[in-house]
């Protein structure tokens, strides 16, 4: 029933519930996958940010030319650390969202574009696009979270 909260025994079983978390799941991999893409890059152009990490370059002055910062490393580490300060509170809010009890439909709408908007992100970091595609990605994601933080307030103080 729409604007009722979800009991905990019925989660398993609310649609809406169970589209966050296949949403949720998929851009917590995609940033996951942000790790991995950053360390690949880090070995390719034997670029380092700790001493430890060169080990296996060299002895002494010839492993220190690895500690050095480049520029497609920090491309992906920049798009991760971008990942985290959104994706982070979609998880949040989210969650909160899916427990407000709203339209299926419009959940699945929230959801998706979300996850389009940050997939969409990492490609136009990566690739690199030109602008403004990262940045209008970026702020539809944006401003999809803000739409379900205001559904939530919405619903739970009755604003």
């Amino acid at each position: 029933r729409r604007g009722e909260m979800a009991k905990s025994t019925q989660l398993i079983n609310n649609e809406v519930f169970q589209a966050f978390a296949t949403y949720a799941a998929i851009v917590l991999v995609k940033m996951m996958l942000m790790s991995l893409i950053t360390a690949y890059f880090r070995i390719t152009r034997k670029a380092f940010a700790n001493p430890e990490d060169t080990a296996s370059l060299g002895k002494g002055e010839n492993a220190k030319k690895y500690l050095r910062t480049d520029p497609d490393v920090e491309r992906a580490r920049r798009g991760h650390l971008n990942d985290l300060e959104n994706i982070v509170p979609f998880f949040g809010i989210g969650l909160l969202y899916a427990l407000s009890g709203p339209e299926l439909s419009s959940a699945l709408l929230h959801f998706r574009i979300f996850t389009g908007a940050r997939i969409l992100h990492t490609f136009a970091y990566l690739v690199p696009l030109p602008q403004p595609s990262r940045g209008l990605s970026w702020g539809v994601g944006y401003a999809v979270t803000f739409s379900m933080a205001y559904s939530v307030l919405k619903t739970a103080w009755l604003l």
